[in-house]
């Protein structure tokens, strides 16, 4: 029985779906895939139907209305978690990274006990990883950004590429919509990190971040120039949530001491004044 699901937020991507692309993902008996048509106003949902009839092992959820991709997502994986899967994760719909490289991002959550899989789009030796040089340094900008937002060194917090074990922190912090839209990626790490009153946090030790051997940038991102100063904006909204969560949490209720029992008048002397 597979036991990992991997999410695909889907928003009028009937230009962009490949066939292959996802019939390879299922090459492993473990994997599951749950496509979520956020809303979508042309043919995706229509044809991500016909795409789960061919495919074994995949289903669509679909959003009434567009909600955005962090809701699409957190939507994704909450079903994922309620059929019992082992693992989740997240790809985005244009397969950017692909499919060989989400194997292995959710094959290292198997191979070891980290609790969290993080596709990291590194320039090393034999990758090849085609990424725009002012995305790739906005890219840097921004995860240097988060890691201080985070209190913990990330190096690519916004590939769309993540891997979940199902911990009772992840429900947790899946519970509650995201503050961020774009920036939901950190805003879940955060949660994770912090922890909350209902769960333990997740150590950062318990990340583990993979080096993508291939990774391509594809055209048609929803994310345009002009939303990037949104980021920081996020950022921002982000750094205050999780200020206010970790106060929340370092606060002990006060201490409730018991009531001193009423001094009692002293005897009267007779005779006295």
């Amino acid at each position: 029985m597979s036991d990992s699901v991997v999410v695909i937020p889907c928003y009028n991507e009937e230009l962009r779906l490949r066939r292959e692309g996802f019939a390879e993902l299922l090459g492993s008996s473990r994997i599951r895939l749950l496509f979520v048509d956020d809303g979508s106003s042309d043919r995706t949902f229509a044809m991500l139907r016909g795409l789960c009839g061919e495919l074994r092992s995949a289903s669509v959820l679909r959003l009434e209305r567009n909600q955005g991709k962090a809701e699409a997502v957190r939507r994704g994986l909450l079903s994922a978690l309620e059929s019992g899967a082992a693992f989740v994760g997240y790809l985005d719909a244009d397969l950017a990274t692909p499919p060989e490289e989400m194997l292995r991002v959710v094959g290292a959550l198997h191979q070891s006990e980290a609790a969290v899989a993080l596709a990291c789009r590194l320039q090393l030796p034999g990758a090849n990883i085609q990424r725009n040089a002012r995305r790739r340094f906005l890219g840097r900008v921004f995860s240097l950004a988060a890691s201080l937002v985070l209190r913990a060194r990330f190096r690519d917090t916004q590939c769309g590429a993540k891997a979940f074990r199902a911990t009772p922190a992840l429900h947790v912090a899946l519970r509650d919509p995201f503050h961020a839209r774009w920036a939901f990626d950190v805003e879940l790490m955060g949660r994770l990190l912090t922890g909350s009153r209902d769960a333990e946090r997740v150590e950062r030790e318990d990340f583990v971040e993979v080096p993508l051997r291939v990774w391509r940038e594809v055209s048609g991102s929803k994310l345009r120039a002009a939303d990037v100063p949104l980021l920081g904006v996020e950022l921002v909204r982000i750094a205050w949530e999780l200020m206010r969560l970790r106060a929340s949490l370092s606060r002990t209720p006060p201490e409730v001491l018991p009531a001193l029992p009423e001094e009692s008048a002293p005897p009267r002397v007779a005779g006295a004044g």
